[in-house]
């Protein structure tokens, strides 16, 4: 019979000597795990004679302690009845005085979900989620952008049918609406990213999985139906063998069609929401000892791996997103990066996070390798100010227009309304991504919130649709659409498109 312990037991081993924690009701001796932590150590000693579940479950696999720690490290299980009511945790606390489920029906529109969710989730989680770069301009007018295109609803016209289906790299899909890459799916419900793909499932939507899930991506994929698409988030690591081996193990999964390369956030912005949940309740969930701290600060060199360190040597404190970026790579060209891929991976690419017209021409010109972009500024998150996703697939339109024709442009950022999607699509997008939703989805009620955000765009799209007078998607077009308004805030410089003089500048790098 396991031995039981109690909270006066275990309270006392917290210290570097003698580290116990409880998880999932049992007590471990994690001493010996200290120095091997990836985050550090620091985080561990903060739970040291605690209940440390609540900070563990959701940044963690499932099955990531068993694999972590030896056998004899579980010492045996935990007597919550003598836990002082001091220590208990929100949650414990809270037990039996939380509202019931939300009414999905109820809830008809995204801002309606996010609502809800901002309500039943952490504020650390929330924090996360919402956060964004400086001022939060960008991640604003990367919806009221999409306010400013007028839509050209045309008259008799038979709208009896819709159809929604389209592809996406060759793919089929039943929506041009796909889940972008959301880290941390877990912070809002314990469904994470497997409850994203089993939503995704159930209206034929393609999952991009985040490099940064909190569950393994054969955890995410294993439910899924053979038609099912995915594609893998690469934030390229400053050690080459993680992301190497992280390549050979995607190629083992025939659900990922394709390696989505993130180019949009090589350092973190600052997110100010993000860093400021540090100070409010608990500790951070996640925290690193290589790129930490807080963005406020000035940072050394970011190839130095104690950079974020305090000058104690121990970890400094920053926001979720900050410690995310640990061991991200800053030194991504195009001469460099594109073959090295090739050596590693046979999967198509996409490069997601293009922001002007003249790197979308570029990529174009490295098809067949590079098979689509996805234009995004990483929801706001990155560099404030920088223009949203409309805006520089208008920029193609102007100065580049036969990208369209070499590779697939998809668009990410302020989508709220299937009209936001229609526009996109009538520009030239070929899919259009959601992140927060399918997170604030997730916090509203797990996996059936992320359904029913993907019902509400899909409803929406299709009655837009029809009042368009088109019946499919790729009927959609500039006749669909007035973007006068808009205009205005486009960059109207120089192309910087003296085309054979740029591709010949690039070929003389590689």
């Amino acid at each position: 019979m396991a031995k039981v312990y109690s909270y006066d037991e275990v309270s006392k081993h917290n210290t570097r000597e003698s580290c116990w924690v409880v998880l999932y009701g049992n007590v471990y001796d994690v001493t010996s795990f200290l120095s091997e932590h990836p985050g550090g150590p620091k985080i561990i000693l903060s739970l040291a004679g605690k209940d440390a579940t609540e900070e563990y479950d959701p940044i963690h696999p499932p099955g990531i302690l068993e694999e972590s720690l030896p056998a004899e490290a579980k010492l045996g299980k935990f007597d919550e009845a003598t836990l002082p009511s001091e220590e208990k945790s929100p949650a414990q606390e809270q037990a039996g005085e939380l509202e019931g489920p939300p009414d999905l029906e109820s809830l008809l529109n995204l801002d309606d979900i996010e609502e809800v969710a901002t309500k039943q989730i952490s504020h650390k989680a929330w924090a996360y989620y919402y956060s964004a770069a400086d001022d939060l301009h960008s991640k604003q007018l990367n919806n009221s952008a999409y306010r400013q295109i007028l839509l050209r609803p045309r008259v008799f016209v038979d709208c009896t049918n819709c159809d929604t289906s389209t592809t996406l790299l060759g793919n089929k899909v039943n929506i041009p609406i796909y889940v972008s890459p959301a880290a941390m799916a877990r912070l809002a419900n314990p469904d994470g990213e497997w409850g994203i793909a089993q939503a995704c499932a159930k209206f034929g939507a393609l999952q991009l999985i985040s490099n940064n899930a909190s569950m393994t991506p054969e955890q995410i994929v294993k439910d899924a139906r053979p038609e099912q698409s995915f594609g893998w988030q690469l934030y390229v690591q400053t050690d080459r063998k993680k992301s190497e081996a992280m390549l050979a193990r995607i190629a083992k999964l025939p659900q990922i069609k394709f390696i989505c390369l993130t180019l949009d956030a090589p350092v973190p912005g600052k997110r100010e929401h993000d860093e400021k949940s540090k100070n409010v309740g608990s500790n951070l969930p996640v925290r690193s000892a290589i790129q930490d701290g807080s963005a406020s600060s000035t940072s050394p060199d970011p190839k130095d791996a104690t950079a974020g360190q305090s000058k104690e040597g121990g970890e400094s404190s920053g926001g979720v997103g900050r410690a995310l970026f640990m061991g991200t790579a800053p030194d991504l060209t195009w001469k460099t990066t594109l073959p090295w891929l090739a050596q590693h991976t046979k999967l198509p690419i996409v490069l997601k996070g293009l922001q002007t017209h003249e790197d979308a021409y570029l990529a174009s010109l490295h098809a067949p390798q590079v098979k689509g972009i996805i234009l995004s500024n990483h929801g706001g998150r990155a560099m404030d100010t920088a223009p949203p996703a409309v805006h520089t697939l208008l920029e193609i339109r102007k100065y580049c227009p036969e990208v369209f024709d070499k590779i697939e442009v998809w668009v990410d950022g302020g989508i709220k309304r299937g009209t936001d999607v229609v526009k996109a699509l009538a520009l030239g997008a070929k899919g259009v991504g959601v992140g927060r939703a399918a997170l604030f989805g997730l916090g509203a009620s797990g996996k059936e919130g992320v359904a029913r955000v993907l019902e509400i765009l899909k409803a929406e799209t299709e009655t837009a649709m029809r009042l368009l007078g088109v019946e499919r998607i790729e009927q959609l077009g500039l006749q669909h659409v007035n973007i006068r308004a808009i205009e205005r805030d486009l960059y109207d410089g120089p192309a910087n498109l003296d085309k054979p003089s740029l591709w010949e500048n690039v070929r003389s790098k590689l």
